[in-house]
């Protein structure tokens, strides 16, 4: 019975003791965690399903080590370049952002302000021949003709204007023409067609670059401003007023065109159209996609801007003076005209 009793009380002790041991290591964790074991399949699961931002991806599929949803496209749509083994370098950019960027600016900025300033050109002049008519003569002509230009003067004039004309409409056609050409040709049609234009355009600008550096030197020097200038300035030419203001050989207004519109206007179109066409000269450029978009946005942007101002010039020498066309038909103009229009230049030939 004793040892029944002093057996009871061991086992009672034992289990006491073990138990106590149990709870104290339980304690224990409790305080200092244990950090968990790596998975033999050498995935680590999170703890907290609910808190990853996709959590229903990482609940459904816990062992999908996946980029999160957009980690993909990111990496992707980015600029830096990865390795290639080949030699375009550029091959190695899988999307490139400025991309989108260029076509925004081209198809948005470009194409929808462009076409209101082509738009208030033209019917700026339309509305300027509708209201005032031809600036006309105030004395009849005097039937004295008076040399004006040479003939290599002419040549090099209408080379440059006729270069300009076909540059204009083929770039026109190249910017505009899916709006209002392909739909009546067709895509197919349509194709073909803007790949001629294309190569007219292409080739037609070196010539009009060289035409443009070869007027610049015959003309540099009467383009200087001085006498006349300023007066022609403060009354627009008398062009409101009615009253012709003195000028030299080429007043304000056709300095101005000069200067602005053929030389500055004119060398970015070429330097920026070389760059297209990869045929710049005594440089090493990289035709790469950002010096391509760049070059498109300032070459569009500057014959925007130079075809507009195009307009006024190709008006007031044809149709918007009378006799003024003359000059560069025959090189002669009319005594009477050179007296009114740039007096300074006809006092001093007549001296």
């Amino acid at each position: 019975m004793n040892r029944s009793f002093s057996s009871v009380s061991r086992s009672w002790v034992l289990a006491l003791g073990v138990s106590l041991s149990l709870l104290s290591g339980v304690s224990l964790a409790e305080r200092a965690p244990m950090q968990p074991l790596p998975s033999p399949s050498g995935i680590d699961f999170p703890k907290n399903l609910n808190a990853i931002p996709n959590g229903t991806q990482a609940q459904s599929q816990p062992a999908n080590t996946a980029p999160k949803e957009g980690a993909i496209w990111d990496t992707a749509n980015s600029d830096p370049y990865n390795y290639v083994s080949i030699p375009d370098k550029e091959a190695s950019v899988l999307i490139q952002r400025s991309g989108q960027q260029w076509r925004l600016i081209r198809n948005g900025v470009i194409t929808v302000y462009g076409a209101w300033l082509l738009a208030l050109a033209f019917f700026g002049v339309v509305a300027m021949y509708t209201l005032k008519g031809s600036i006309k003569l105030s004395a009849p002509m005097a039937g004295v003709k008076v040399k004006r230009f040479s003939g290599f003067d002419r040549f090099t004039h209408w080379t440059m204007a006729f270069s300009f004309i076909a540059l204009a409409f083929t770039g026109l056609l190249i910017l505009y023409g899916k709006y209002f050409a392909m739909p009546l040709m067709g895509g197919a049609a349509y194709g073909s067609f803007l790949m001629v234009c294309k190569n007219i355009h292409n080739f037609t600008g070196p010539l009009f670059t060289l035409s443009i550096v070869i007027f610049f030197l015959l003309f540099v020097r009467k383009n200087i401003f001085g006498e006349g200038d300023m007066a022609w300035l403060m009354s627009f030419g008398g062009m409101f007023s009615g009253k012709h203001v003195p000028a030299g050989f080429f007043n304000f207004g056709e300095k101005f065109w000069f200067w602005f519109g053929m030389v500055f206007l004119g060398l970015i179109i070429s330097a920026s159209g070389f760059v297209l066409d990869m045929i710049v000269p005594f440089m090493d450029i990289q035709y790469l996609r950002g010096t391509m978009q760049l070059a498109n946005i300032i070459h569009s942007s500057a014959a925007i801007l130079m075809t507009a101002m195009a307009m006024g010039h190709i008006y007031i020498g044809t149709i918007g003076m009378q006799g003024s066309i003359d000059g560069m038909k025959t090189g002669y103009v009319d005594a009477t005209w050179a007296k009114e229009h740039h007096e300074i230049w006809y006092n001093k030939i007549n001296k």
